[in-house]
């Protein structure tokens, strides 16, 4: 692939959404588990955590590419990645509250990786699906990717919850790539070959299509009642009844 060229820049640009996506939690995981270390020792302790989560998250997507060659691990690739893309725009119900702060600094390091390794499956999946078999973009895309999710996750985060269409927007991302994964799985490959180059652009946009649109469904019968219009409140509770 010509590091210069457009699809790179693109795919590279593709990485960079998907971690802070699907990373923003990280810097609340590393906060966490450094929350009860001394303080001479935090700096150390979020510098070597992210340095291990991301050495783990590069092994992880490297297996990961060599995996997506076999048959049928696209196609289900792709498929997770439409559910992933369709669970981010539903009301989020975090459990970090479960993460425990280490006292010492090995303790620290630890629960970061560990913390890292269970959350970042949507994340291996996303870039090696993004990275089309380059592992140098892979690297280059995280890489660029770190300082934006370690300083600039609250931020990020602000911004997710000012403008949600950032959310519907990085959602219909992982649809395309979803869509655009599935047609190129070595399976599904014999059946379109005789079919226009540009299909997977057909599949990658129907892909972002169904996350968006079911997304955008799910998430309107899962909003909570607290969250409902004041118009929405009264038409389910009417003035007639005697409790109000």
């Amino acid at each position: 692939m010509d590091y210069f060229s457009l699809p790179f820049l693109i795919a590279v640009l593709q990485i960079i959404a998907i971690d802070i996506l699907l990373g923003g939690d990280n810097a609340v995981v590393i906060a966490l588990a450094c929350r009860k270390l001394p303080a001479a020792q935090r700096s150390k302790g979020i510098f070597w955590g992210v340095f291990g989560a991301i050495a783990l998250r590069v092994v992880l997507i490297f297996f990961a590419l060599q995996l997506l060659e076999l048959p049928f691990l696209k196609l289900i690739g792709g498929l997770m990645l439409l559910w992933i893309g369709i669970k981010l725009m539903q009301p989020e119900d975090t459990e970090h509250g479960t993460i425990e702060g280490a006292t010492t600094l090995t303790g620290a390091i630890k629960t970061i990786v560990i913390a890292d390794a269970v959350m970042s499956l949507d994340n291996v999946i996303a870039v090696a699906g993004a990275a089309k078999g380059d592992m140098a973009l892979v690297v280059f895309g995280i890489l660029v990717s770190i300082p934006i999710i370690v300083w600039g996750s609250k931020f990020v985060l602000k911004l997710m919850d000012r403008f949600p269409i950032v959310i519907t927007m990085g959602a219909g991302l992982l649809g395309w790539i979803g869509g655009s994964m599935i047609v190129t799985d070595v399976w599904v490959q014999p059946y379109v070959a005789n079919y226009p180059s540009w299909l997977h652009f057909i599949t990658a946009t129907i892909g972002a299509l169904v996350v968006v649109g079911l997304g955008t469904l799910l998430a309107k019968r899962h909003t909570p009642e607290s969250n409902k219009p004041l118009a929405d409140l009264a038409d389910d509770h009417p003035a007639t009844d005697p409790k109000h």
